[in-house]
């Protein structure tokens, strides 16, 4: 799936519709916090296509002109949904105090690993230059501070996150491409491989044209199974980044 863009965003509306703290309207009950978080619910079970404000408005009983001042139009909507999210990644996965900064920043790329397994289709959302939320702002907070201590600059510091929160993103979203394109209970590619090298191996011809390729393929799919293995990049990734940051410590010590 293509990463999709937020775009069409009245950015000082939505700056209101994030920190504003506006009570649940007497009249029909609903609020901006419980509208999103039913879009996330929506968006979680069904993807984000199905997310309409016509489906939200079904859902809470009321019309769809009443939603419009809880949340603007849906390109806010969105907004307010990746909010929500941010706001919750550190719920049930706060990183652990204390000196050990590598056990702070692994529990960091871990929460957001979990984050991006619950809410999959924030992994296709591309946001540019997001409007930070309350939700985002907390969320950002607890990371630098898992950073804290590192002996980073404060410029490293928020270049490592932004490294390290795109490799969780990125290999969480292959992780998802190949679960949707495996069948269920289907944890292995070695039935699928099985099926197409023939034809593959005809199609390329020579054996030797990519060796490398095929060498690396090959001990791939002895050791895991499969034909490409996101969990395992993810976990080689934050390996290398965790000795990258130790690296960079003891280079500016």
């Amino acid at each position: 799936m293509a990463m999709v863009k937020t775009t069409g965003v009245d950015e000082l509306r939505l700056i209101g519709l994030l920190w504003r703290d506006a009570p649940a309207s007497p009249r029909s009950g609903i609020s901006t916090r419980g509208i999103t978080a039913q879009a996330v619910a929506l968006a979680d079970r069904d993807g984000l296509e199905a997310v309409t404000i016509r489906a939200l408005a079904q859902e809470a009983g009321v019309t769809a002109m009443a939603l419009y001042p809880h949340i603007g139009g849906r390109a806010e909507l969105v907004e307010l949904m990746l909010d929500h999210v941010a706001g919750t990644v550190y719920v049930a996965n706060t990183p652990p105090g204390g000196p050990d900064w590598r056990a702070r920043v692994t529990a960091v790329a871990d929460a957001n690993w979990a984050s991006c397994q619950a809410h999959p289709w924030v992994t296709d959302l591309a946001t540019g230059r997001p409007v930070p939320g309350p939700g985002a702002a907390d969320k950002y907070e607890t990371e630098l501070r898992a950073l804290e201590g590192t002996g980073l600059t404060d410029v490293e510091m928020e270049h490592t996150l932004t490294a390290l929160l795109a490799m969780v993103q990125g290999t969480a979203r292959a992780a998802l491409a190949a679960q949707r394109a495996r069948g269920a209970g289907e944890d292995a590619d070695t039935g699928w491989w099985s099926a197409i090298e023939p034809t593959l191996t005809a199609a390329i011809g020579d054996p030797d044209r990519f060796p490398v390729a095929a060498r690396v393929s090959r001990a791939l799919g002895e050791q895991t199974g499969r034909a490409n293995d996101p969990e395992g990049a993810y976990q080689a990734g934050l390996d290398l980044m965790l000795h990258g940051i130790a690296q960079a410590a003891a280079a500016s010590s």
